[in-house]
């Protein structure tokens, strides 16, 4: 990349959902998804951005489903905790097949296939140019992989939040169901609690806005995005004090 590019944000946390790793497929892991990722991430990190992820498990496990047949809902948030290391194992295959150095870090400790979560050693991780994915959630039921994601980027200090989804930005309802929306350029931390825009729940949007953590909602399927959000253009929707990143 030209060494002339201005880097917005030198430290992120890419929040990617299960469902966005199943591509096409009824339920599983898409290859192709992996493959598509893993290009999207080499671009930035060729500008040494430094990138934390955090996976959701959806693809694998849904615990709403699970509730809905008879299981308890702390057993099934911590069966979807185990899927969620499914996919960071398989991402970090991946992007360790192209050269990217990568590390596993889960909240439930699986010392056989991943490192424990500890808050110094992902960010040295992070110093060294690895790529640290977050798996297993916080490690507690109870909580979404959205709260897991503010929580980690308030741990490592990241710059900014990006999370991955397959529109372009928040809008004022689904732009699947409903025509005509209108789409949000900057908005509020306050305002997408007050709105009840289901973007991410209102205690990751909380954690975020008490730490002053700019989240960018943006359409992971279109390429170029992720390289462009770090570069400084304007993607998908800010969401921040105001609606300003500060």
């Amino acid at each position: 990349m030209e060494s002339s590019v201005t880097v917005r944000f030198r430290r992120i946390l890419l929040k990617l959902s299960g469902e966005s790793l199943k591509g096409t497929l009824p339920a599983g892991i898409d290859v192709n998804v992996l493959a598509y990722l893993t290009r999207e991430i080499e671009k930035i990190r060729e500008l040494s951005v430094e990138v934390a992820i955090v996976v959701g498990g959806g693809n694998i496990f849904r615990g709403r489903t699970a509730q809905e047949q008879g299981i308890s809902r702390v057993t099934a948030d911590y069966m979807g905790m185990l899927a969620t290391v499914i996919n960071a194992l398989a991402l970090q295959d991946f992007l360790e097949s192209s050269g990217i150095p990568t590390r596993v870090q889960t909240a439930i400790e699986m010392k056989e296939v991943a490192e424990p979560y500890i808050r110094r050693r992902a960010i040295r991780h992070l110093e060294k140019g690895r790529v640290v994915i977050f798996a297993g959630g916080t490690g507690n039921p109870y909580f979404t992989t959205d709260t897991t994601a503010a929580l980690r980027a308030t741990e490592i200090k990241a710059e900014a939040l990006l999370k991955a989804t397959k529109v372009d930005g928040i809008y004022e309802a689904d732009p699947a169901i409903h025509r005509n929306v209108s789409k949000f350029d900057y908005l509020d931390y306050l305002e997408v609690i007050n709105r009840g825009l289901k973007v991410m729940d209102s205690t990751a949007i909380s954690l975020c806005m008490e730490n002053r953590i700019p989240i960018i909602v943006f359409n992971v399927n279109e390429p170029d995005n992720l390289y462009k959000i770090v570069t400084g253009h304007k993607i998908g929707t800010l969401v921040g004090r105001e609606g300003k990143n500060e």
